[in-house]
């Protein structure tokens, strides 16, 4: 008797099981191993947790939907690499969740931006993106000079971070919402702007 594939095809409900199989199938395939190379699950030397003060910069970043117009991985092609640095790798994000990879790219990619402009830069960009660059459509974020943070906020992040496994001590801990006194948003931001992709050298 020949084989016939019309009979599932007239199934739907067979269709869409088969389907699904496959999938799940073809997906931990591929990302089963991942867990077990080191590449992907160890930081790079020298990558410790996230500061307090850079751990909520990284939140106002999110919040602020940075991501919707920067991304933070440097694709290893040449044309990345000569405009943004050293392509990104795995090592580097292990303690960010969720990490800030996107695709989309309305303005540069941030993931070798650290170190790159001064503090001063970074306010005035911030307060007014075409101070410093005139063809910028990046809007304004003039509030988070003025936004002072909030230093209990930071306690509760940073024990939901221990239990997923983030190295962080009871006296790191403690001592967090010390680091965030008469601070602002925008200096938080500025402080997580500036420590990333600091590892790994950039090209110029």
């Amino acid at each position: 008797m020949k084989f016939s594939h019309a009979w599932i095809e007239k199934n739907p409900w067979l269709l869409i099981g088969l389907v699904i199989l496959v999938i799940s199938i073809g997906g931990l395939v591929e990302i089963v191993p991942l867990f077990f190379q080191k590449s992907t699950t160890e930081p790079i030397a020298g990558l410790k947790p996230y500061s307090a003060l850079r751990l909520t910069g990284r939140d106002i970043y999110v919040r602020e939907g940075c991501y919707n117009c920067h991304s933070q991985m440097i694709r290893p092609f040449r044309a990345e690499t000569e405009r943004y640095g050293h392509y990104s790798v795995a090592g580097e994000f292990v303690y960010d969740r969720p990490f800030q990879w996107g695709s989309k790219r309305t303005g540069p990619d941030l993931a070798r931006v650290g170190a790159r402009y001064s503090d001063e830069w970074h306010r005035t960009h911030l307060n007014n993106p075409r101070d410093v660059v005139p063809e910028s459509n990046m809007p304004g974020y003039p509030w988070l000079a003025a936004t002072a943070l909030v230093p209990a906020d930071v306690v509760p992040k940073l024990r939901a971070l221990m239990r997923l496994a983030v190295p962080y001590t009871e006296e790191e801990v403690r001592q967090a919402p010390a680091a965030l006194e008469g601070k602002t948003e925008e200096d938080a931001l500025i402080a997580y702007l500036q420590g990333l992709g600091t590892l790994i050298k950039t090209r110029n």
